[in-house]
């Protein structure tokens, strides 16, 4: 069958450790040389037309302003203002790490970029208050893949764009459950300090005088989110828009507290430049791919195999995220999410599942595959900043992967943790 060369090629491929995105450009190729008489131009003609759409503006923009504000030494403030808000909690540090990754994520939209910036200023002040390196390095690759859920998010971006949802109702579902799942892992730090799983030196609890100074000197960056959100909700420009005004906005905030150099600008620029160059290829890439998953009918196979096996729908959820979880383990996020979604959208609108609701949970999944063994990007980041071995990481970040797995079960089975707010503000 013409399906089964596609995907054995394409996993072949894989297996042979070929990039993701040229193993699904070289199998969309040997596929069209090999199969139905489709002209091989094809495949140029779908990696341009299909980075053809303006949502797409936004990748690059959210990329460049975290790098900016990461440059521009907001890190160092939110991590101030976290630790006056919640260090005098149980488990003290790592409670800031949480808080201070909930409140970067309104400014950055790749978990990678929150990981390395915020995540090199955590570790270190952990690291230096007496924390364990394996500790600190765990709550803050758990704590980073929040930066994706709540807006602004490029994985959601690409899955817009790719399911042909709005990109304002996805970034509204993201805000709750993004603050479920910051809640979910401080009440796990919580029990691991309690129960003496982990040492947690206590901080006092600041000062008002301390919360109000340290409240003023991040409110600039607070006000990004909230401008993000607010414009969106108000209709005074699109995600995309307001992306680029958030660019302006931290360039400039850098340059007017005098932490933003021309050489710090040239390097934000510069790392902008790499991560978005990945990121398109691979979605370019994903075009030819994703048409020819379609053409061959394979989500209408898809569907009717799933109904041969269930009418229910929610144990075809339980089965997509057992899939999705296990796809995770060896596969890039954006490249899952490129291939997936085609084939899986159908299948769950048959179901009547809504497609915001499967790409909030959708995203989740990919984003904990982020933080899995063996090709988990996000814990290989935390492990070189923390300078621990692999062996220590996986060790102290197992108990986080409950929280983050509980999240995961309520997004897919309760979807107004998703959809309420999108449904508040139609």
């Amino acid at each position: 069958m013409p399906v089964l060369l596609l995907m054995l090629v394409f996993l072949v491929l894989l297996a042979l450790e070929v990039p993701v995105a040229f193993a699904m450009i070289f199998s969309a190729i040997i596929f069209i040389l090999t199969g139905p008489g489709l002209p091989d131009m094809i495949v140029i003609q779908r990696m341009t037309g299909g980075l053809d759409s303006f949502p797409f503006l936004a990748i690059p923009l959210f990329v460049l302003a975290g790098n900016l504000f990461n440059r521009a030494g907001i890190s160092e403030r939110i991590f101030d203002f976290a630790s006056a808000l919640v260090g005098h909690m149980r488990g003290g540090l790592a409670q800031v790490n949480i808080a201070a990754s909930i409140i970067f994520a309104g400014m950055s939209g790749v978990a990678q970029a929150d990981a390395a910036g915020l995540g090199a200023v955590e570790i270190r002040q952990m690291r230096e208050r007496g924390y364990s390196a394996g500790f600190s390095a765990a709550v803050t690759a758990a704590s980073s893949i929040i930066g994706p859920i709540i807006p602004p998010s490029v994985i959601m971006v690409i899955y817009a764009v790719t399911a042909q949802v709005s990109l304002t109702d996805l970034f509204l579902a993201g805000i709750i459950p993004g603050l479920i799942m910051g809640m979910a892992l401080m009440i796990v730090v919580n029990l691991l300090v309690r129960f003496g799983y982990e040492n947690a030196p206590r901080t006092e609890r600041a000062s008002l005088n301390q919360l109000s100074t340290t409240f003023w000197k991040a409110l600039p960056a607070l006000i990004a989110p909230v401008f993000l959100v607010g414009g969106m909700l108000l209709g005074i420009a699109t995600p995309t828009e307001l992306g680029a005004l958030i660019v302006v906005y931290a360039a400039v905030l850098g340059f007017v507290n005098r932490e933003l150099t021309l050489h710090g600008l040239y390097e934000a620029l510069a790392m902008s430049v790499v991560t978005t160059g990945v990121l398109v290829f691979i979605i370019a890439a994903a075009f030819p791919f994703g048409w020819l998953i379609s053409v061959q009918n394979i989500p209408g196979m898809l569907v009717g195999m799933m109904r041969s096996l269930t009418d229910n729908p929610l144990v075809l959820l339980l089965i997509l995220n057992i899939a999705l979880l296990i796809v995770g383990l060896f596969m890039e996020t954006t490249a899952i999410l490129l291939v997936a979604t085609p084939a899986l959208l159908p299948l769950v609108l048959s179901y009547g599942v809504d497609p915001v609701q499967f790409g909030v949970f959708m995203v989740v999944n990919l984003l904990i595959g982020a933080l899995t063994p063996p090709f988990g990007v996000i814990l290989f980041i935390c492990m070189h900043i923390a300078q621990i071995s692999f062996a220590q990481m996986i060790r102290s970040i197992l108990p986080f992967y409950i929280p983050l797995l509980l999240v995961l079960l309520a997004l897919t089975y309760i979807p107004q943790l998703s959809l309420w707010l999108p449904g508040l503000f139609k």
